[in-house]
């Protein structure tokens, strides 16, 4: 058992919100497809960190959500910044139960454990964000992997940390973010949202004592990425 992670897997299978038009991404529903089957066993389990469907709300991501539940593995989907379809936990699990997509669980305000490890993390959000709701957004997320870091630590395993967004590049640090993640003694943390040029600078490497690493789902050529064997 073993788990891996790929984010931003941008499924369009209800919309036309296609991404082949971008570079690098030709034929990538397909790729992810295969890919994922050759490295990925139904005892393991994926981690998807953000924008994992175009859909605009749940019906219409219910192909997409088809797609991920048939693919090998238990998955752990977490919100992205283009995952409009995203609703409350009672009504995405409702939506999991009703059409029977029983490999796929939620990362939302808890944290989930795999083996001797423990999921947890949040969307995030932009540190170099100047809006003027931004704080109030950034603060929110906080408080959301503050939530989700107590109920890792609470089953005693050691945690493994998602984000969408970036907490640090090579060019920035988000520090409220980096705060929650040093204090909690978070040493590992992934995260996904960088694409194309974006991904130069992207940051891999250990910073205070985390190591870092993205899985964009371009960046790992639509392959998943093994983070731990269990």
């Amino acid at each position: 058992m073993s788990i891996f992670a790929i984010g931003d897997t941008h499924l369009s299978l209800s919309t036309d919100k296609s991404m082949d038009i971008f570079k690098g991404w030709s034929d990538y529903i397909k790729r992810l497809e295969k890919n994922w089957q050759a490295v990925v066993s139904n005892e393991d389990t994926v981690v998807i960190p953000g924008d994992i469907s175009w859909a605009m709300d749940l019906k219409n991501a219910k192909e997409d959500f088809e797609f991920l539940n048939n693919l090998a593995g238990n998955k752990i989907l977490l919100k992205g910044n283009h995952d409009y379809w995203w609703s409350t936990m009672k009504k995405m699990n409702e939506f999991l139960e009703q059409n029977k997509f029983n490999s796929i669980q939620f990362l939302f305000n808890n944290a989930i454990e795999v083996g001797d490890f423990v999921i947890c993390g949040t969307r995030g959000w932009f540190f170099d964000d100047e809006s003027s709701d931004a704080q109030k957004v950034l603060l929110r997320e906080i408080g959301r992997l503050k939530t989700s870091i107590d109920c890792a630590k609470k089953t005693g395993k050691e945690p493994i940390a998602f984000l969408h967004y970036p907490p640090i590049t090579e060019l920035a640090v988000c520090e409220p973010i980096m705060k929650v993640l040093k204090e909690n003694q978070i040493r590992r943390c992934y995260y996904g949202h960088l694409h194309s040029e974006s991904l130069k600078r992207a940051y891999r490497n250990e910073y205070d004592g985390i190591k870092f690493d993205v899985v964009s789902a371009d960046f790992l050529e639509f392959c998943p990425k093994i983070i731990e064997k269990v």
